[in-house]
């Protein structure tokens, strides 16, 4: 039996994924939290820019981990919540379910993903484009 390869989100790439998020984020004067996760949800690397509130830490991770966790932006989980799906804010784990997150794709196949917090929500996932874009 042969075992399917899967493809890993290195700290090379996340690196480089951090980079265009912090050149977006600071190209526009936001100060936010960034966080980048495996496909498992574990945080490779989380960078806070000066004067960023330290509450946004956890809301990026958590919005990172949603992301990842259903393979999809926070944005559309967060209106899945505000159209009456609350029943999603009931499921156990370090989940935010506020736009700001969107899954790291390559190859078809979805590696990780980018959370931010610190900003209006829009810009916010703004930034997370801009890393996950530099990840091919």
């Amino acid at each position: 039996m042969e075992l399917p390869t899967k493809k890993v989100l290195t700290l090379e790439a996340a690196k480089a994924a951090m980079a265009a998020c912090e050149a977006t984020a600071n190209r526009n004067g936001w100060k936010v939290v960034i966080a980048i996760v495996d496909d498992g949800g574990h945080a490779i690397l989380v960078q806070r820019l000066d004067g960023t509130q330290w509450s946004s830490i956890d809301t990026a991770l958590g919005k990172a981990r949603a992301a990842i966790a259903w393979k999809r932006p926070t944005r559309l989980l967060e209106e899945m919540v505000n159209t009456g799906r609350t029943s999603f804010l009931s499921v156990p784990g370090p989940f935010a379910f506020l736009q700001g997150a969107v899954p790291v794709e390559t190859g078809g196949q979805v590696i990780g993903a980018i959370g931010v917090s610190g900003v209006k929500a829009s810009d916010d996932e703004i930034v997370a484009i801009a890393g996950a874009a530099v990840i091919t």
